[in-house]
């Protein structure tokens, strides 16, 4: 979340950013917060001086009994008690402030970085780069969920019938591609100097706060109500959390770490052929890349993170692109995110199957995520995540684009992780 004293010393800035993203009324809440923070400072101011005048009073009491005064110590003790219960009064006003001024904090996204653009929705956002050969399939080609019919790969019946839509059942070579996959994704990850972590597939109320998935986004998350926990919708969320609470030196940074989860999201409202197969799914398997970084360094840490992204999918020989997400579609808690898609030839259509996101302090912020900079002073780092990659859609644009009239190829890269060259 943003700093309540960023706020303050930058309410043109907040409320010029807020308004790429089409923020519904950021004035508004913008003057609440400053109006409660305004509050809760007086409020601070008072109980400080009753602590302050009840210490001192204090003092004299027993400065008072020592030279045997007891008559006026005993009139002093009545003036403590009064300050006693002011205090107590005081402090639950603190509180009851104080967690208003953070119930509107929750409410207000990132500020998005000066290069992301004004933008409704995903029409506005820009293409910065383009790469790869958009093979020529023929009229014959099919979409990946008829090919994974056709080879029997991919049963989406099957995980129907065991669970609901939306919950694939990966068979035979179809499951060993995924975990070739995987595999294949986190040794690039690690080769890069990601150190590769195995975390929890569910996380607790605390973790969804402080990387902000909650209240944001808890509609569209599986909910265990029993235990209060929740399915993770991607590894960014268990991974960053390691750190939440960390007090940091500099020499720490960077701090890079990968891992492979299932995530899980309920996609409510999604419906139609363009979420068919594997183009959107309730479950599903993704290597993400993670980092905490220094102020200074953050965004050529992500520079880094696109180049690393942009090398899988040169070997993986796909047609992708990368979009420069604008105002409008830039998630709640990032400041600047580069999307990337590849081209599904039999479908037509760009499939996004990667993010990479720098959130400078909104996350480390609500994590208390912290570090001791050259001065000896406590300042927040920057968090970064990026998918390093989301498995359906390359899933989908392999059996696609690599698909001739013998079978599916496998792309070079991979075969050594399949054990085979071809599905067929």
């Amino acid at each position: 979340m943003l700093q309540v004293q960023f706020i303050r010393d930058n309410k043109q800035t907040v409320l010029e950013g807020l308004a790429k993203r089409n923020f519904a009324n950021a004035e508004t809440i913008i003057n609440e917060v400053i109006t409660t923070d305004e509050n809760r400072r007086a409020t601070q101011t008072s109980l400080d001086n009753v602590l302050a005048e009840s210490n001192k009073i204090s003092k004299e009491i027993g400065q008072l009994f020592k030279s045997g005064e007891v008559q006026k110590a005993n009139l002093l003790k009545e003036k403590t008690t009064q300050l006693k219960e002011q205090s107590k009064e005081l402090t639950e006003q603190l509180n009851c402030i104080s967690i208003q001024l953070q119930e509107l904090l929750y409410q207000i996204p990132n500020v998005p970085h000066a290069s992301v653009k004004a933008g409704k929705s995903e029409e506005d956002n820009e293409e910065v780069f383009k790469e790869g050969i958009i093979p020529n399939l023929g009229e014959n080609a099919l979409p990946h969920w008829e090919l994974a019919k056709k080879y029997d790969i991919i049963d989406f019946e099957l995980g129907t019938k065991i669970t609901g839509a939306g919950f694939p059942v990966y068979k035979g070579k179809g499951a060993r591609l995924q975990r070739a996959l995987i595999n294949y994704f986190i040794d690039k990850n690690v080769a890069a100097g990601y150190k590769e972590y195995q975390v929890p597939h569910v996380i607790n109320e605390a973790s969804g706060f402080g990387t902000g998935q909650l209240p944001d986004k808890e509609g569209q998350m599986y909910h265990a109500t029993v235990d209060n926990l929740y399915l993770i919708p991607t590894a960014e969320v268990p991974i960053t959390n390691m750190f939440r609470g960390n007090l940091l030196s500099e020499t720490d940074f960077p701090i890079t770490a990968t891992g492979y989860t299932p995530c899980f999201r309920r996609e409510a409202g999604s419906y139609g052929a363009h979420v068919r197969g594997l183009n959107r799914l309730h479950q599903f398997d993704k290597v993400e890349i993670v980092r905490i970084e220094h102020p200074d360094n953050s965004y050529s840490a992500l520079n880094g993170m696109v180049e690393h992204i942009k090398g899988i999918l040169r070997e993986l020989k796909l047609p992708y692109r990368i979009l420069r997400l604008c105002g409008g579609d830039t998630g709640f808690t990032a400041a600047l995110t580069f999307d990337f898609e590849v081209y599904s030839t039999a479908q037509e259509r760009w499939l996004e199957i990667s993010s990479a996101s720098n959130f400078e302090t909104f996350q480390a912020n609500r994590l208390k995520l912290r570090f001791k900079n050259k001065e000896g002073k406590s300042q927040l780092a920057h968090t970064l995540n990026g998918s390093s990659l989301a498995l359906p859609r390359v899933l989908a644009g392999i059996l696609e684009n690599y698909q001739t009239e013998k079978g599916i190829k496998i792309p070079d890269v991979l075969a050594p992780y399949c054990g085979f060259d071809m599905i067929d």
